[in-house]
């Protein structure tokens, strides 16, 4: 015992390095593979790549939007199935495969045909796995690991995917500018497989032992049913919040480079203007970790989407070059403020013990009004030339997401 002693004079520091060292790997990890998720390629580039399948393939801007509407619904289906997969299994177990079929499946757009349902088919796949490539697969594991600090945790990953909105936009643009569409599908695929993989395989695990049987059970109301959790006011709220805000952010995503382009922008400069928004949901992400930390999550979410309103009247009104990049700045910042909030919610609210599965839920909430929010904005340009009126009823769904989170109740932090 003595000599142990001599060789090893600080255990207690060293147990300690090496669990910065862990909580920084688990980090890394979770950032790299947000950052090729789902959310972040598939969701923003889909924008830019509307317009050059629609000429391609003769195909209207309401068909390529069906694309994106099943595949919103198909997460919707499949997300509380993968969190309880997560609740019961390792993350690693369901995030690689997930992660192997997502960047197949998503290069393989590169060899579409002009059949219509070919196009649907791949984005079904690419929903039915895409959620466990996102955040839900990695909240619950970092969550984990972090706890005083969880929502600066939380903010990291997160900002993997507002810098993928930042970066995959110009990024397709510039590749399909260059080599095609098809092409720029191919070396998207590829990365996504590069990145979401081998950090996965190597790093990514849950804390062992009782500590993490421990925290997986705090929360005000661990012990109930998932049935009493989902009936709650806090569960409700938040859901309602989600729904709206997704319509309307979904729906402007979606359409936003085309619009800019009806405007007379250049595609390359509607490209710069979602990468602003991308920019400026990267920031609302780190910053809205602090104050998550710091301040009642409910409101600090609700004055974030109080901004991305203001955005949305830039959006709306403004035909300038300043005004486009102004209301991206603006609305990118509500974007960033609800994908930090709401996981961090559940855990205050509702603990670990079934974190995946009720955030299972809100992405099914979440996905379905994604899913209906470019839809029906095609369908009002497709029938009036313009999106103004689906527009100003965003702008209402906004301003009501934020009244939702400022209502929420207080909640109790974990010792």
């Amino acid at each position: 015992m003595a000599t142990h002693a001599v060789l090893n004079p600080h255990p207690g520091r060293q147990k300690h390095s090496a669990t910065r060292q862990n909580r920084a790997l688990i980090l890394l990890t979770a950032c790299c593979g947000v950052f090729v998720s789902f959310a972040s390629i598939l969701v923003y580039t889909f924008g830019v790549f509307l317009k050059p399948l629609a000429s391609t393939f003769g195909w209207s801007r309401t068909q390529v939007s069906l694309a994106f509407t099943l595949t919103a619904l198909a997460v919707a289906a499949c997300s509380p199935l993968i969190g309880r997969l997560l609740d019961r299994f390792p993350a690693r177990r369901i995030i690689i495969p997930c992660t192997a079929i997502y960047g197949t499946a998503f290069g393989s757009l590169a060899f579409l045909t002009p059949h219509l349902t070919h196009l649907l088919a791949v984005f079904v796949v690419l929903g039915i796995v895409g959620n466990g490539t996102t955040q839900l697969g990695y909240a619950r594991v970092v969550s984990a690991w972090f706890d005083e600090s969880r929502g600066r945790a939380l903010a990291a990953v997160m900002a993997g995917s507002g810098a993928g909105s930042m970066v995959f936009p110009p990024l397709a643009q510039a590749l399909i500018t260059a080599y095609g569409w098809r092409s720029a599908y191919a070396a998207l695929g590829g990365l996504i497989l590069l990145l979401g993989i081998p950090l996965a395989a190597l790093f990514l695990y849950e804390p062992e032992g009782a500590a993490f049987n421990q925290l997986a059970r705090t929360g005000e109301i661990a012990r109930e049913s998932i049935f009493h959790s989902v009936a709650t006011f806090r569960f409700l709220g938040i859901v309602a919040a989600l729904l709206l805000f997704s319509f309307a952010t979904n729906g402007l995503n979606t359409h936003w480079a085309a619009l800019l382009t009806d405007r007379g922008f250049p595609a390359a400069q509607a490209a710069m203007v979602l990468s602003v928004a991308g920019l400026a949901a990267l920031v609302s992400k780190l910053s809205t970790g602090y104050l998550l930390d710091r301040f009642f999550a409910g409101r600090a979410a609700a004055a974030l989407l109080g901004t991305c309103a203001i955005g949305f009247l830039f959006v709306i009104y403004g035909h300038t070059t300043f005004a486009a990049f102004a209301g991206a700045a603006l609305v990118g910042i509500g974007m960033g403020a609800e994908s930090d909030a709401v996981p961090y919610l559940l855990t205050r609210y509702f603990g670990l013990l079934r974190f995946g599965e009720l955030y299972g839920y809100t992405w099914l909430v979440y996905a379905v009004a994604g899913a209906l929010g470019p839809l029906v904005m095609g369908r009002m340009f497709d029938q009036t030339g313009s999106y103004r009126v689906i527009l100003l009823a965003s702008l209402a769904l906004v301003i009501i997401a934020a009244a939702l989170f400022a209502s929420l109740p207080k909640y109790r932090r974990s010792a």
